[in-house]
C-alpha cells in the first residue's frame, strides 16, 4: 500500500465526516426550528398550557441535540480508528497473496 492510497482513504474520509457533521448540524438546526414553531402555535392556540409546552418543548430540544453527538462520536471513530484502513490493506494483501 503506497503512502498516496494511504493519504486518499484518510482525505476522502476526512471530506465525508465532514459533509455528514453539516447535514447533522442543518437538521438539529431545522428540527430546533420545527420544534419552536410548534411550541409558538400551541401557545398561540391555548396560551394557559404554556408552562406544560416549554417543559414538552425543552425535552423534545434535549433529544434533538443528542442527535449531533452522536453523530459526532461516530464520526470520531472513522477519524481516529478509520475502518476503511483495514478494509484496504486486507484487499491489497489478498491481491498479492501474502
Amino acid at each position: 500500500m503506497t503512502p498516496e492510497n494511504i493519504a486518499l482513504i484518510y482525505s476522502n474520509t476526512a471530506l465525508v465526516v465532514g459533509l455528514i457533521l453539516a447535514a447533522a448540524g442543518f437538521a438539529s438546526a431545522l428540527g430546533w426550528a420545527l420544534i419552536c414553531s410548534k411550541y409558538l402555535e400551541g401557545i398561540a392556540r391555548q396560551p394557559e398550557m404554556r408552562a406544560q409546552l416549554m417543559g414538552q418543548m425543552l425535552f423534545t430540544g434535549g433529544l434533538m441535540e443528542a442527535f449531533p453527538m452522536i453523530v459526532l462520536g461516530f464520526s470520531m471513530w472513522f477519524i481516529f480508528a478509520n475502518p476503511f484502513m483495514g478494509a484496504a490493506e486486507a484487499a491489497v494483501k489478498a491481491l498479492v497473496g501474502h
